[in-house]
Parts: C-alpha cells; structure tokens; sequence
C-alpha cells in the first residue's frame, strides 16, 4: 500500500528561501510542497488546494500570521499551522514530521 501523499504550503517573504524550501519540500518520496510568498497567493492556492500541513516561513509577521492562520483554520479546522525557523533539510523534516504526530 502506497504511503498517503503529504501535501504541504509554506509561506514566506524571500523568494531565495522559498525557492529552497520548494526543492525541500518536494525531496521525500509522497511529498508535494507548493511556496508562495504573498498572503494572495496562500489564500489562492489554499482555496485551489487541499494540504496537510501550511509553514509560516521568515519574513512573515505575527500579524500577517494570526490572519493567515485564521483563515486557514476556518476553511479547514484539522489544518495544522506552523511556524517554520529554518535550519536545514533534516530539521524540516523532523519538524514536519513531528508536527503530524502530535497533532
């Protein structure tokens, strides 16, 4: 039986990031990541989209956050949002990971 598809949003402000996020993202087997780097564009991709897991990527504020996360828990209550910091492909993973575990 073939592992679930993880389908996962990252929102963020520097396009250099999130173009790094996006290969990330897409480099686990059963992975689909979509960047984007306006709140337009999440919400757009959000309605078009369904995903597991949205991380708020640098350059987000904690305003633009508390919007943003509450638009996606009102369209899809069992979304999990998360703040991303960084760190590298390992720790995104695990960060991801973890946060489907404890969810």
């Amino acid at each position: 039986m073939e592992p679930k598809q993880l389908n996962i949003l990252a929102v963020g402000r520097n396009e250099e990031i999130m173009t790094v996020m996006q290969r990330l993202l897409n480099a686990p087997e059963n992975w689909k990541g979509l960047t984007v780097t306006t709140d337009e564009a999440a919400i757009t991709a959000f309605e078009k989209e369904t995903f597991d897991i949205v991380l708020i990527c640098a350059g987000v504020t904690p305003d633009e956050e508390a919007v943003l996360t509450a638009y996606f828990k009102k369209h899809s209550p069992d979304i999990i949002v998360k703040r991303h910091y960084g760190g590298g492909s390992g720790l995104l993973k695990n960060e991801i990971l973890y946060a489907l575990e404890h969810r």
